[in-house]
């Protein structure tokens, strides 16, 4: 980039043949570079929501979660900042004259609190399904760094895919039951 520049500097006219031809290269680099940041972004969100859900699983956990348990996380997830909405409220209720003061973090929060509800309640949020056995233990193997997300397979895992799982899940455990009682 720092050579193109100078290139730029050293040409005579600016709408002659070369002088075009090597804006176009700068602008093509220019637009890699914004592209790769941009991958770089979504892998490190990616990996934080990754972290979140890493935390909040136990340590000794060895087998995937059971539906009931993942919607239950998911529901800790989707209510993450509600201790961080109190304490902003309070600041708020403290003080009179600063009552603006967190506002656009407010803001910031709340717009993300109701993409994310929207998102699980219908077509789902992108995450790991760690109902699967195979997922579940990738992910407890998992180091936490954001270049190893993108070797991850995700799945949109809403309201309504958690609610079949159980289902499933209840109908296997009655007819391993039935199955039990048979033999």
């Amino acid at each position: 980039m720092v050579n193109l520049r100078k290139e730029l500097q050293n040409c005579k006219h600016p709408n002659s043949r070369k002088t075009k031809a090597l804006s176009k290269k700068a602008r093509r680099q220019n637009n890699k570079h914004k592209q790769r940041l941009g991958h770089a972004i979504k892998s490190n969100i990616m990996g934080e929501k990754f972290n979140w859900f890493l935390e909040r699983i136990e340590d000794d956990k060895q087998t995937p979660l059971d539906p009931e348990e993942f919607e239950q996380l998911m529901n800790l997830y989707l209510k993450r900042f509600d201790e961080e909405l109190q304490q902003i409220s309070l600041k708020q209720s403290i003080s009179k004259n600063r009552s603006n003061q967190h506002r656009a973090r407010q803001d910031v929060i709340r717009i993300t609190i109701e993409r994310e509800n929207n998102e699980y309640r219908t077509s789902g949020i992108e995450l790991l399904n760690l109902c699967d056995p195979v997922q579940f233990k990738s992910f407890k193997n998992w180091d936490g760094s954001a270049l190893n997300v993108q070797h991850f397979k995700t799945d949109l895992i809403s309201h309504n895919l958690l609610q079949k799982m159980k289902k499933e899940c209840e109908e296997r455990t009655a007819g391993e039951s039935g199955n039990k009682v048979k033999n």
